[in-house]
């Protein structure tokens, strides 16, 4: 492998007037193959302090086939060492200075373990898109920069005259779209899973399994992806919100909307960390029951118990890759609350060994344990065979990967697919429930509407 280079980032910051603000959604919509991936951190606070917008992708290594997994993971390991960085002329403090947006489905677990036979999948498993440029928009400082790998110092100017016409454009009012045929997956088949999952858990199979239902529908042929994201970021605010404008292998566009409160794994030299959340009740409008419900939460057992449980397996996952005795809880069971839920929330970190590339930490942890159960691989095949269906983006992950190896990647809950079909825009969603011995199934099947209760207000159905 050649010496790594030193890697070369040019950064203007974008003066405002006192008060502006920009919504680098427009940008999407002015250009989608310019800008096709908004990051973005609508619930503001200490995850939720910036927003990028990547600009102007290059080359995409694609896994659409379980068949091509090897090729695949060889191309993603050659381009991800061939473009290896030491360090960035770049401020450090930013999040991102040039390198890939990533994308894994959560039917990608086949690939990392590769026992398993998922149902098939008719969208990507996995994608990597080479991304030199972003504009930044730093919400702590108020602070709009745009950036570009040297060797793309010509895309600023570009950047910075897209910039003057999206401040002109007027930014009107979320345009709502109510849904059409709306198909909530049957009460019956999830309630059946419910008990199945706890026949296997008696049977010393499993300790807990997350099952997930869906829901789709379509909306009228004048409704577009960026009014459905400004829909669900309005209803549904989360620190790792996002908007991508993707492809299928024939070249026909499809959408992930998304406004997920969860991380699957950020890594900043030497620490790599992954965010696990586990425990919900709904939120009230009375905030003195609110408070109750948050008391309720963090000292009930069966939340604690299976909370536990699932920090312990992100210990694990972050022990085959951290060097030994680094593994720690450095923040345990505190609650977020967001627009319709609270939630216990845990921060696992560790101190990474050497020689692992971003692919390798990816593989360590994915797919997140808070969205299989434990333990992992018997989970995965419980839930394929009592969901029988792929999930598809739901529950998959995407984020950044930068040149110097850090980066940060969400978990896809709150999420949406969309596409077009037949002269309508199709949309699926998915929402789920951790299953553990003292589960009730109808209890566990209202927090499924729960945790879709943002999704579907965006839509306007309920």
């Amino acid at each position: 492998m050649s010496t790594k280079q030193v890697q070369s980032v040019i950064s203007r910051l974008i003066p405002l007037a006192h008060g502006q603000t920009v919504d680098l959604s427009l940008f999407h919509r002015l250009n989608p193959e310019r800008y096709p991936v908004l990051l973005e951190s609508v619930a503001k606070g200490q995850l939720g302090r910036y927003d990028i917008l990547m600009a102007f992708p290059q080359e995409t290594l694609r896994l659409d086939s379980p068949d091509g997994q090897q090729a695949f993971v060889e191309q993603v390991q050659t381009a991800l060492a061939e473009n290896a960085v030491d360090g960035s002329e770049f401020e450090q403090s930013l999040p991102f200075s040039g390198g890939w947006f990533a994308y894994f489905s959560y039917d990608y677990a086949q690939v990392v373990e590769p026992v398993l036979n998922l149902p098939k999948n008719q969208f990507p498993l996995a994608l990597l898109t080479r991304i030199p440029a972003a504009f930044i928009y730093d919400h702590q400082e108020a602070a709009l920069f745009i950036l570009a790998e040297s060797d793309f110092e010509t895309c600023l100017d570009t950047m910075q005259a897209d910039l003057a016409t999206v401040l002109k454009s007027a930014n009107g009012p979320v345009k709502y779209s109510r849904a059409e045929d709306l198909c909530e997956e049957e009460d019956e088949k999830f309630l059946q899973g419910v008990e199945a999952i706890k026949d296997y858990i008696l049977a010393g199979d499993v300790f807990q399994v997350n099952l997930s239902r869906e829901w789709n529908f379509s909306l009228p042929s004048s409704a577009d992806a960026v009014d459905l994201y400004d829909a669900l970021r309005e209803n549904n605010p989360a620190p790792f919100a996002c908007l991508a404008h993707l492809s299928l292998a024939d070249g026909e566009p499809w959408h992930i909307i998304s406004s997920s409160p969860e991380r699957l794994v950020k890594y900043r030299a030497p620490w790599v960390e992954t965010r696990p959340i586990a425990g919900t009740r709904r939120r009230s409008a009375d905030p003195d029951a609110d408070k109750a419900l948050i008391d309720e939460l963090i000292a009930h057992p069966k939340e604690r118990a299976e909370h536990i449980m699932l920090i312990d397996l992100e210990r694990n996952d972050l022990g085959r890759i951290c060097q030994p005795g680094t593994v720690e809880v450095n923040e345990l069971m505190v609650v977020e609350s967001y627009e319709h839920v609270h939630h216990i929330v845990s921060n696992v970190r560790g101190k990474l060994q050497e020689n692992l590339s971003s692919l390798d930490i990816i593989h360590a942890l994915f797919p997140g344990g808070t969205i299989t159960g434990c333990p992992k691989v018997r989970c995965m095949e419980i839930i394929a065979e009592l969901e029988q269906m792929p999930r598809e983006a739901y529950t998959g992950s995407l984020g950044y990967i930068n040149r110097d190896g850090s980066m940060d990647l969400n978990i896809l809950i709150r999420t949406m697919m969309y596409y077009q079909r037949e002269h309508h825009s199709e949309v699926r969603l998915r929402a789920g429930a951790g299953i553990v011995a003292d589960s009730i199934p109808d209890s566990e099947l209202t927090e499924t509407r729960h945790k879709a209760k943002g999704l579907l207000k965006a839509l306007q159905v309920i």
